[in-house]
């Protein structure tokens, strides 16, 4: 009884000494967890300009439904308004617009452009995104199906209240 009582005690002990130095020993850093303090200290040097338009602003200037399509807002804040389009029940494209007074950069892009839309600088961002700028707002539609073209983003991208959204500024 006292060997049992004996091997109950060197098991306790061996076990809290097991857990006192493993829950004391340095955590050695993931593989994401510089990226994790990058984007952490990204995002809290990130805002919006106090005099970026709020997002429902925006929503007036979005195309309307046509043609089978359909017109599904999806965000805004501000700064911002998106809408999906949808065909048939399948998201087609991504319509979107956004002040860029928060990202001066965004509209940088389009300093270079030789492309009109509509009357404004475009650009074309990778296959899938298309964009112009109005004043100091950016319209942007994104490709969602490959069958939705980069001439049908600029057909939507027309669709938009251009000159309604230019005096907006």
């Amino acid at each position: 009884m006292v060997l049992h009582r004996g091997r109950r005690v060197l098991a306790a002990l061996l076990l809290s000494v097991i857990l006192l130095t493993t829950s004391c020993t340095a955590k050695t850093p993931g593989r994401f967890d510089q990226a994790q303090q990058d984007s952490s200290r990204q995002k809290s040097g990130q805002s919006v300009a106090k005099t970026a338009t709020q997002g429902s602003e925006f929503n007036k200037f979005f195309p309307d439904d046509s043609d089978g399509y359909q017109r599904v807002y999806t965000q805004e804040k501000k700064g911002f308004a998106e809408a999906t389009l949808k065909k048939g029940g399948k998201n087609i494209a991504l319509l979107s617009v956004s002040d860029t007074s928060s990202v001066p950069a965004t509209a940088a892009k389009f300093s270079k452009s030789t492309k009109k839309i509509g009357g404004y600088p475009a650009v074309e961002l990778g296959n899938t995104q298309t964009a112009i700028l109005v004043g100091k707002y950016q319209v942007k539609v994104l490709s969602r199906d490959p069958s939705f073209t980069a001439s049908d983003r600029a057909d939507w991208i027309e669709k938009f209240n251009l000159k309604g959204l230019a005096k907006l500024n």
